[in-house]
């Protein structure tokens, strides 16, 4: 079984190594997802909701994990994530279906603590 706390952190931990090796792709990188994801005319929580609905269309676990993460740090509800996913079942059809049930699994495995 998949434990998306488990994929954060080792995700996390690729990312620090990446960066010694190439700092101002992985840097440029940041600032852009730091600038997207700023409050604007969306509030952040649906940004994130739509992260994490690509993140299930494009079949990514840890996008999933780190996504499923800041929706709910962003005040995202378990129903709005359901919806979210549904949306990503809708425009990614049967792949997505297997990817939706697991970022709602790492949904539920966030609110667990």
């Amino acid at each position: 079984m998949k434990s998306y706390k488990e994929i954060n952190k080792e995700q996390n931990a690729f990312a620090r190594e990446y960066h010694k090796s190439s700092p101002e792709i992985l840097d440029g990188f940041m600032a852009m997802h730091k600038a997207a994801m700023e409050e604007g005319a969306l509030e952040v929580k649906v940004k994130e909701m739509m992260a994490l609905s690509i993140s299930i269309a494009s079949r990514c676990d840890g996008c999933i994990a780190s996504h499923a993460k800041a929706a709910l740090r962003a005040g995202a509800t378990r129903e709005e994530l359901i919806e979210t996913i549904n949306v990503a079942l809708m425009m990614g059809g049967g792949p997505a279906v297997i990817y939706g049930t697991q970022a709602l699994s790492a949904v539920d495995e966030f609110l667990a603590g």
